[in-house]
């Protein structure tokens, strides 16, 4: 076993640096095709923003296509700028980290609560797998920043 693990360390060292924009580029690329496929705003999405109750259905909408968008921008961003402004770059990680955690709370509560987090309509059990994935990933940048 030890010999195995000193062999995937050799191979995995020269690629630690990449590893955290691995998870990155996923998220803030994910984001900001989110928000991005959003534009225009349409006016079903308004409606059915609308129809899950929620107020001023027209201005959330505009606020989470672009939440979505300048958060997976700024966490892309916040890494490419942690060498030159390191305290700016971790700021922007950590509050678009955290942007994307609250959008992805309401979107499992609003727009995917039908797919179950802990009992949905559906009465399944926790999942709502990229959705859970995204949360989480915008928790860690929130927490971690570029730390």
């Amino acid at each position: 076993m030890e010999k195995i693990n000193n062999f995937l360390d050799g191979v995995a060292t020269p690629l630690n640096g990449a590893a955290n924009w691995l998870l990155r580029l996923g998220l803030g690329i994910a984001f900001f095709l989110h928000g991005y496929g959003k534009l225009p705003i349409s006016e079903g999405f308004v409606g059915w923003l609308g129809s899950k109750g929620v107020p001023m259905a027209e201005l959330t909408a505009y606020l989470v296509a672009w939440g979505e968008i300048l958060a997976g921008l700024g966490i892309i961003v916040g890494g490419i700028i942690a060498n030159s402004l390191s305290q700016l770059g971790h700021f922007v990680t950590r509050i678009s980290g955290g942007a994307i955690g609250v959008i992805m709370i309401f979107a499992l509560l609003i727009a995917h609560s039908d797919w179950g987090i802990f009992f949905g309509e559906r009465g399944s059990v926790l999942f709502a797998s990229e959705q859970l994935f995204l949360l989480l990933l915008g928790i860690y940048f929130a927490i971690k920043g570029n730390k």
